[in-house]
């Protein structure tokens, strides 16, 4: 009853994604209304993050009233990319493979010019609280996730432009990127060629497509690179097993799927380096997820200290965090009660996926790259090993 159910959610999502054909708003899409475009509202720093806010944290969606399209997602479309790429690898529908080539040909096409190697932003102006950052400026975040997915495109495809786009993403890495140094000459990326701020995901996820480029090139600088990064972020790990999302005073939160995100850019590198000398982190870290971030009911927390706003990001990262580390099979009863909990809470009959559920109200405006890529791509992971026709774990 369980896996109909889950096939059924899956099979609405998809539906909906494929009919939307990818594109749709977004959470942070809001400095693209012309009132910020061509006013002087966007001039001010203050005004572009309060404007943005507006849009984000508003259960109603205003978008269109204030000129604000749906569009592409350089982002959305790599975890789209990889979703694909599962669902081939469990069934090589002709199908799938077309949506594959379709996906990694408009991200080639999204590429952000100007840089010493292949990078990807937002298809919107971002006003953080630490920096802004103009449309399409490149972030190690969206790099990673497109880079990993032009890797395994390449695998099922053999389009060699695929695998070259995705091995430059390494000069971007390591050539425009700023650095912060600690004492012992670890070091961190920053977010984006404009800025310096210290982000514990951000750094990771650099350190995890080096790792995974590695077996290409056989470069050891990716390598010793991507070591210096995990050292750098495990030494501030908590005691408890924690990290804050950055060094900043304002970064100093404990969030469910940026957790997640550590978990898996760690284990990647000692993967594909060997090298265990970090093994005591993860273990630790994966204790304080598993136990901290989800309830009894399958609600996933947000904070480590407080449930709301139940976010749709946090049960997906669940299921491709526990994917990659390979202990899903083993932990499917929790994957299970936290996959059946947000089916059920947090999906919209038409098939897409709500954004958050706060304690009074729900917002459910269907966000095409934080909510239905990410469901999109955890379902993939979890097909990839489990059978939901027959209940069964692929071999």
């Amino acid at each position: 009853m369980k896996n109909k159910a889950f096939k059924s959610s899956f099979n609405k999502l998809k539906d909906f994604c494929e009919f939307e054909n990818y594109q749709g708003w977004d959470p942070y899409d809001g400095l693209n209304s012309w009132i910020i475009q061509r006013t002087p509202f966007g001039k001010s720093s203050f005004l572009r993050l309060a404007w943005i806010q507006l849009f984000k944290r508003n259960p109603i969606n205003f978008r269109s009233l204030f000129g604000i399209k749906k569009d592409y997602n350089p982002k959305g479309l790599g975890l789209f990319l990889t979703g694909y790429c599962n669902l081939y690898k469990t069934d090589p529908k002709e199908e799938y493979l077309e949506k594959i080539n379709f996906l990694s040909t408009k991200i080639l096409e999204l590429k952000t010019s100007g840089y010493a190697g292949a990078c990807w932003g937002y298809n919107f102006d971002w006003q953080a609280r630490a920096f802004f950052q103009p449309k399409y400026t490149p972030t190690v975040v969206a790099t990673s996730f497109i880079g990993e997915a032009l890797i395994e495109a390449y695998k099922l495809t053999n389009r060699k432009e695929l695998l070259d786009t995705a091995l430059s993403c390494s000069e971007f890495i390591l050539k425009d990127l700023n650095r912060t140094y600690d004492e012992e000459g670890d070091f961190t990326f920053s977010y984006s060629p404009l800025d310096s701020t210290q982000v514990y995901n951000a750094g990771l996820l650099g350190a995890k497509l080096l790792s995974l480029i590695y077996p290409y090139t056989e470069d050891d600088n990716l390598l010793d690179t991507a070591k210096k990064v995990v050292s750098y972020v495990c030494k501030r790990q908590t005691k408890e097993g924690a990290w804050s999302y950055g060094t900043l005073p304002f970064h100093q939160w404990i969030d469910n799927f940026h957790t997640g995100y550590n978990l898996e850019c760690i284990f990647r590198y000692q993967v594909v380096s060997g090298d265990q000398t970090f093994e005591k982190y993860i273990e630790k870290g994966l204790k304080y997820y598993l136990n901290t971030f989800f309830t009894e009911e399958g609600v996933s927390k947000y904070y480590n200290n407080k449930t709301f706003p139940i976010d749709i990001h946090a049960p997906a990262q669940l299921i491709v965090t526990l994917s990659k580390l390979g202990i899903l099979h083993e932990n499917r009863e929790l994957a299970d009660r936290v996959l059946l909990w947000t089916t059920k809470n947090m999906q919209s009959s038409k098939g897409y996926f709500y954004y958050q559920k706060k304690k009074w109200v729900t917002s459910k405006i269907p966000y095409i790259r934080w909510a239905q890529s990410w469901m999109f791509y955890a379902f993939s992971y979890y097909l990839l090993e489990f059978d939901l026709d027959e209940g069964n774990q692929h071999s």
